[in-house]
């Protein structure tokens, strides 16, 4: 080779690697092979490749473009309108066409609904009625799914079911067959009880009745509006109210009804007693006014009897009657205790002190112990009686003055040992 072929000092410096590794060291691939379509790559350079990661941290590098989504969120935002669209057109169509709907699909909806039913439920059956008309009833009141399932099960019994009236518990939504046991069952029968003592007042009657409004559904406001309403009941001409009239008993109210038919109810109890002791309707004001003031003045029903002769001796012989409780009831009072001031007016109609004969009309309502004293008095010449101890009823009957006055003071002398008892 001659001079002219050698390469030159540049040519080769230039061609000697610029950085030598140690031996010690392992060679490490250069820039080069990566952008060497042709040099060999590692698997991780290709994963890197194609997930477009680096092992820098994962990024991918700040040339590469971002996935466009915007294009398929429209495309989900449409689809859902459409789904709900669709189920809104179906929920309108169900809704306002399902019998239509039902018979093009042959879809048949069960006329009646499985089960003992769910909330509670009252429902009347009234005097007369059908089993069509209590078919009726229970499918207005939600207890039968239709007409149809209870009155075809009713047509099917032998014998034909006897519906009793009255007011019935049932649930709602039963079935037909469920419902028809329930209506025969006498524990499901509702009725509301309440008690009138002896010797009650109308106002007495108002407030108990009142306490029970929230099961018969008449209100205070709605008795003493038919309290006040006393001529509707057929009550002698001269009787100045209800005061007398209303039987004291236990009474079984049935739902349903008014404050009228309640207090008519009462009353034909008193008729139907009077009359069943043989007093004529002319006189059943008279009799029934002094075995009010018997019923209020007497503690024992053996006294009664004796009581009513005092008023039978007083009026033979024209002596005032001269009942505290009488004047108490004429002043709004709620004791036979009264003042002297009251004794002395003339114009409480009831005031027996003052006015002669019988008061105008009932103090109070009288049972049939104190009727029957009044119709049969016991024999005897007493003018006078007088309460001689609360405790335990003890009266004493007297014919004189003097006799009388005894017992007034022994009565006095109680009241002052047991101060607070007749407040």
């Amino acid at each position: 080779m001659t001079v002219a072929d050698e390469p030159s000092w540049d040519e080769i410096f230039s061609s000697q690697p610029q950085n030598q590794p140690r031996s010690s060291e392992t060679p490490q691939p250069t820039s080069s092979a990566s952008s060497d379509p042709t040099a060999p790559v590692s698997r991780r350079q290709l994963r890197e490749q194609e997930t477009g990661r680096s092992r820098d941290g994962g990024r991918p590098p700040k040339s590469a473009k971002a996935p466009k989504k915007k294009r398929r969120l429209v495309w989900l935002w449409v689809l859902l309108a459409l789904v709900a669209l669709i189920a809104g057109g179906a929920a309108f169509a169900w809704i306002n066409y399902e019998q239509q709907i039902r018979s093009v699909l042959g879809w048949e909806e069960p006329n009646d609904y499985e089960g003992s039913g769910t909330s509670e439920v009252i429902i009347t059956i009234k005097n007369g009625q059908t089993g069509e008309d209590v078919a009726k009833t229970l499918q207005a009141a939600g207890v039968t799914k239709t007409f149809d399932a209870f009155y075809t099960l009713l047509l099917e019994q032998d014998p034909p079911v006897p519906f009793q009236p009255g007011s019935f518990a049932m649930k709602k939504e039963m079935s037909a067959e469920a419902a028809l046991k329930a209506i025969q069952d006498p524990a499901n029968k509702v009725v509301t009880r309440v008690v009138l003592p002896e010797g009650i007042t109308v106002k007495g009657v108002i407030a108990r009745l009142a306490d029970i409004s929230e099961a018969t559904g008449v209100s205070q406001a709605d008795l003493e509006a038919a309290a006040a309403d006393y001529t509707s009941y057929g009550l002698p001409a001269e009787a100045p109210s209800l005061e007398g009239y209303l039987f004291p008993a236990t009474y079984s109210l049935e739902p349903g009804l008014t404050a009228q038919q309640i207090f008519q109810t009462f009353v034909d109890e008193m008729f139907s007693r009077t009359d069943a002791l043989g007093i004529a309707p002319a006189d059943r004001h008279r009799i029934l006014t002094l075995a009010s003031i018997t019923q209020k003045e007497g503690l024992h029903v053996e006294d009664f009897y004796k009581i009513a002769r005092v008023w039978d001796n007083r009026i033979e012989i024209g002596m005032n009657l001269q009942s505290d409780a009488t004047v108490s009831y004429g002043v709004g009072g709620t004791t036979i205790e009264t003042k002297p001031e009251e004794r002395a007016d003339t114009a409480n109609k009831y005031n027996t002190y003052a006015n002669p004969g019988l008061p105008i009309g009932p103090i109070s309502n009288p049972g049939e112990d104190a009727i029957t004293a009044t119709l049969t008095p016991a024999d005897g010449p007493w003018l006078y009686f007088v309460l001689v101890n609360g405790e335990t009823g003890e009266t004493k009957f007297s014919t004189t003055v003097a006799e009388h006055n005894v017992g007034v003071k022994q009565w006095q002398a109680w009241l002052r040992a047991h101060p607070g008892f007749d407040d």
